[in-house]
C-alpha cells in the first residue's frame, strides 16, 4: 500500500510570471520515453511482477523503494509544469481586449490551454502520449537492471537537455534536484549489477552522459548537502534490505553512500489560482457553503 504526504520532495519557488513555453519543455520529464512516467512505471510493474523475494531480498526493496521516490518525482515535476502555466491568463486577460485563452494560438503546447485547465499532460514535450509500451519487466532480475540502468542514463540525458533548453528559474531549480536524485537511481542500478556480476564494477562508467552533476549550479546547491549519496527509505518500516547494495564510497567524490531513514525535507505544494475562463475548478467557497446549507435542512 501508498502512504501518501501532502509536501513536494523540494521546495519550488514562485514565478514572477507565466512562462507556457518553458513549461511545454519540461512536459518531456514527465511523458516522454525517458520521462518520470517512465521510471515511476517501469520500476512499479517491475516490483509487483518480482520473484524469490525472500532469497534475493536487497534487490526487490532497492527497486520497490525507488519507486515510491519517482511517485514524488512525477508530483515535482508536475507541480513546476503548473506553475510556470499558473498565471497565463492573467496576464492576458482583458488586456487591449485580448482573449482570455489567447495564449493557446501560437502556444508551444496548446494542451495545456485547451484540454488540460492550464496543468501538466501525461505526454512528452512533442505532444505525443506517454505509452505503457514504455514498461519493461520480463522477470530476469540482470535484464531489468540492466534496462534499469539504461533507463536512468537516458533520463539524465533528458534532464540535463531540459536544463539546458530553459533559463526559467523554477524549472531549474527542479531539474538541478532531479539531475542529483536520478544520479541516485543510476548509480543504485549500477551498484546492484556491480554486485551480481564477477569483478565488473559498473560504476567506473559513470556519469553518463559524460558531464559530471556538479557542472550545473542548481544541482551541485543539492551535491553540496549530500544529496548524491542518500537512499531516503520511503516506509516507515520496509525496504531495509537495500542498504546491502547501497553502500561504499559514492562515485562523485568518494563520500560513504547512506540509506536515510526518514523522508525528504520537502516543501509545500503550490495553491495554484482560479481560472475563471476554464471554469477550474468551476466553485467557489459561496457555492459549497450554499450546498452545505441545503444538506442540513
Amino acid at each position: 500500500m501508498f502512504l501518501r504526504i501532502d509536501k513536494l520532495q523540494v521546495e519550488l519557488p514562485r514565478p514572477q510570471s507565466a512562462d507556457p513555453d518553458a513549461a511545454a519543455t519540461v512536459q518531456e520529464l514527465m511523458g516522454g520515453k525517458f520521462g518520470e512516467m517512465s521510471t515511476l512505471m517501469n520500476y512499479t510493474y517491475q516490483s509487483f511482477n518480482f520473484r524469490n523475494k525472500s532469497k534475493i531480498r536487497p534487490y526487490y526493496d532497492l527497486i520497490a523503494n525507488i519507486a515510491a521516490e519517482e511517485m514524488g518525482h512525477i508530483e515535482l515535476v508536475s507541480n513546476t509544469i503548473n506553475l510556470l502555466l499558473d498565471r497565463t491568463a492573467d496576464d492576458v486577460d482583458g488586456a487591449d481586449g485580448a482573449a482570455p485563452l489567447g495564449m493557446a494560438e501560437g502556444a508551444s503546447y496548446p494542451d495545456h490551454f485547451l484540454n488540460a485547465g492550464l496543468g501538466t499532460m501525461a505526454a512528452g514535450a512533442g505532444g505525443a502520449k506517454w505509452s505503457g509500451d514504455y514498461v519493461f519487466s520480463t522477470g530476469n532480475l540482470k535484464l531489468d537492471l540492466l534496462h534499469n540502468f539504461f533507463l536512468e542514463s537516458g533520463a539524465r540525458m533528458g534532464k540535463i537537455r531540459v536544463y539546458e533548453a530553459t533559463d526559467n528559474p523554477v524549472a531549474r531549480e527542479m531539474i538541478g534536484y532531479l539531475i542529483v536524485r536520478g544520479g541516485v537511481h543510476q548509480e543504485a542500478y549500477a551498484k546492484a549489477l556491480s554486485d551480481l556480476s564477477d569483478g565488473v564494477d559498473l560504476t567506473k562508467l559513470l556519469p553518463v552522459p559524460e558531464i559530471k552533476s556538479e557542472k550545473f549550479p542548481h544541482a551541485k546547491k543539492f551535491m553540496d548537502k549530500g544529496y548524491h549519496r542518500f537512499l531516503y527509505r520511503f516506509s516507515p518500516n520496509d525496504y531495509r534490505e537495500m542498504s546491502k547494495i547501497w553502500n561504499g564510497p559514492q562515485a562523485d567524490d568518494g563520500q560513504p553512500r547512506e540509506v536515510v531513514d526518514d523522508l525528504p525535507e520537502g516543501g509545500e505544494v503550490p495553491d495554484l489560482s482560479e481560472v475563471s475562463a476554464m471554469f477550474a475548478p468551476g466553485v467557489n467557497a459561496e457555492d459549497v457553503n450554499e450546498l452545505a446549507q441545503k444538506f442540513v435542512r
